[in-house]
């Protein structure tokens, strides 16, 4: 059965990597749902966090596939219960619509999303949370104009303890 899973990957900083990360998944003709690059808390090294629904076995399959490329220091998955995520939303939409203190104005609020710029002719509002949260502010503002829109892929840290500090140590230790 297939399920959301987040897969991070920590690599080298390299020119063409995502590339090839990515060709794991195109080669097996996984979509991938979002994807966000960062750095990670070991200088570095960087961060590819992976939305992909999948079957287990098939996610299996992909991140110790993704493990054997050179410039991969780790790649884990986990269960959206296991971790704890969020996502970035930026709407454009016309000033007029939030200035006279109508609906417009108490969707805005009522999803807690923040004013992040106001503009003679548009205002960016800016709504963190799950995909559902950023996607329902879309659907009710939708009708009132929209006139851009952005969502970032997936950030997320994991539940239980296990860091990439722990990680590193072990597999230095390992090359010992």
């Amino acid at each position: 059965m297939k399920k959301r899973y987040t897969i991070s990957v920590f690599t080298e900083d390299m020119v063409g990597l995502l590339n090839r990360v990515t060709i794991v998944f195109t080669r097996r003709k996984i979509n991938i749902e979002s994807i966000a690059a960062s750095d990670s808390e070991v200088q570095n090294i960087h961060r590819y966090t992976i939305v992909i629904n999948e079957t287990e076995d098939l996610v299996k399959k992909v991140t110790l596939q993704l493990d054997k490329q050179v410039e991969v220091i780790k790649a884990v998955y986990h269960l959206d219960e296991e971790i704890i995520y969020q996502e970035i939303a930026l709407f454009k939409v016309p000033t007029n619509i939030l200035m006279q203190g109508g609906e417009a104005e108490h969707i805005v609020r009522s999803h807690h999303a923040r004013v992040l710029s106001v503009e003679s002719e548009f205002t960016v509002i800016e709504k963190t949370g799950h995909k559902e949260e950023t996607q329902h502010l879309f659907d009710e503002l939708a009708p009132y104009g929209i006139l851009e829109f952005v969502r970032s892929g997936r950030v997320a840290i994991t539940k239980p303890m296990r860091t990439l500090t722990s990680i590193v140590n072990e597999l230095e230790n390992t090359y010992k």
